[in-house]
């Protein structure tokens, strides 16, 4: 998966969050089970691949609702993998 489509799943899944009411600090992996199973299948990828691009979405949702500057600017700050 390059960059693009990772950036792609992460705005999609951030959206069903919001649709879902789903907190940016959810932390519960059982809440979280959705989105995991939704990029596995979207990608193809293992759990442990799939969960981490779960909170980079709860990252980047974080940083969008936060009130400063370009999210994808301060993601970088925090060493978050989208671009």
């Amino acid at each position: 998966m390059d960059d693009d489509q990772q950036n792609l799943e992460i705005e999609k899944i951030a959206n069903l969050m919001v649709h879902d009411g789903l907190s940016h600090d959810e932390q519960d992996d059982t809440k979280l089970e959705k989105y995991k199973n939704q990029i596995k299948e979207d990608f193809g990828i293992d759990d442990e691949q799939a969960m981490k691009l779960v909170y980079e979405t709860l990252l980047y949702r974080k940083l969008k609702n936060s009130d400063s500057g370009d999210v994808l600017e301060k993601g970088s700050e925090f060493g978050a993998g989208f671009s």
